[in-house]
């Protein structure tokens, strides 16, 4: 059935003890100084890019190999919690613009993949998000009682220095290095059992900062799955990114997930569009999350699902832009009504 599941920081933490209070089993995680736990938007969400550490540690204690991953695997079932999905990689913006480096970053990830394969780690999240990450402006939008939430404004990004020099990076260029990627790295995941799943865009724009970007529309999602017809290439599904290329969900899941090659999914939503959002409660944004729902059981989806961005509560901080403890355990209980409405099981 479908696991409702929540995206852990590597470092134990109250949260780790209180998603398994609240029903959740399996757990995602970022890496301790790997590639998206570097990254993650800190302040305004305008800050300058500080490039990744491309190797913290020798061979053999980097924390995308086996090592550290086994051991990241223990401390949470110490906590009764299995670790389902890695959002997170080791670095790879040479592999995204096809630059000098590309085949040793490959390597990394290729480590990463069979230690997963090795540990039964059976999903790892990826983007093509190259030299940033994902893109926020605001931390202080008011909801309903108070609660505050994050958002996007294009027009106050303008503002911000841009992170490369104009024409140096193109859309073209990602997406021959996007091909060359998966030619390298889905026979290793076909043999290591893992799937790899691809993020989309966030936000879904041509360009943020002067750097362009390609995964941000149902046409391009179709194109990543022509790309590659292996059934270890597939999609993470984050439905607030999809919103703001469609204004029909459920539809797109259907669409995309035909195959069976949504492999896991974020559940939240967002209010606007693509260039100026904010992020909703789960059970206050414009789409039918409900048929949202039924569309997972529709294409037959048995992965892992999350919450993602959700609003902060009284007592919370939104400094962690989306993430505050509180506001997650309300989206998992109102997840997990709504698979037990469709999928006619409880957790």
């Amino acid at each position: 059935m479908l696991s409702i599941a929540e995206l852990l920081q590597p470092t134990p933490s109250p949260l780790w003890k209180l998603v398994k209070q609240a029903g959740v089993n399996e757990v995602v995680t970022l890496l301790d100084g790997a590639e998206q736990n570097w990254r993650w938007p800190t302040g305004e969400g305008t800050q300058d890019y500080v490039p990744v550490p491309y190797v913290a540690a020798p061979k053999g204690e980097r924390p995308w190999e086996y090592t550290a991953l086994k051991h990241l695997q223990e401390q949470y079932r110490e906590y009764g919690l299995e670790l389902a999905v890695i959002e997170d990689t080791a670095p790879m913006d040479a592999i995204r613009l096809g630059t000098a480096g590309r085949d040793e970053a490959i390597e990394w990830v290729a480590d990463q993949i069979r230690a997963m394969g090795q540990l039964g780690i059976r999903t790892l999240c990826y983007n093509w998000v190259a030299i940033a990450s994902w893109a926020r402006t605001n931390n202080d939008i008011l909801l309903r009682g108070g609660a505050v939430t994050s958002g996007y404004d294009d027009e106050i990004m303008q503002h911000a220095k841009p992170l490369i020099e104009p024409g140096s990076v193109t859309h073209d260029q990602l997406w021959k290095a996007f091909e060359y990627w998966l030619d390298a790295i889905v026979p290793v995941a076909e043999e290591s059992g893992v799937r790899i799943a691809l993020h989309p865009d966030d936000p879904p724009i041509p360009f943020v900062r002067g750097v362009p970007r390609i995964m941000g529309s149902p046409e391009a999602f179709e194109r990543v799955l022509a790309t590659s017809s292996s059934r270890n290439s597939g999609i993470t599904f984050c439905q607030g990114n999809f919103a703001l290329m469609t204004d029909d969900v459920p539809g797109l899941i259907r669409q995309l997930g035909r195959d069976g090659r949504i492999f896991f999914s974020h559940f939240r939503d967002v209010k606007g569009t693509a260039y100026k959002f904010y992020e909703t409660f789960h059970d206050e944004g414009p789409t039918d999350m409900l048929e949202c729902m039924r569309a997972y059981q529709d294409i037959g989806f048995e992965g892992v699902m999350r919450p993602d961005h959700v609003p902060a509560l009284e007592g919370d901080s939104n400094s962690s832009f989306g993430y505050s403890s509180m506001g997650r355990l309300y989206a998992i209980g109102y997840m997990t009504g709504l698979r037990e409405a469709v999928y006619g099981e409880a957790a």
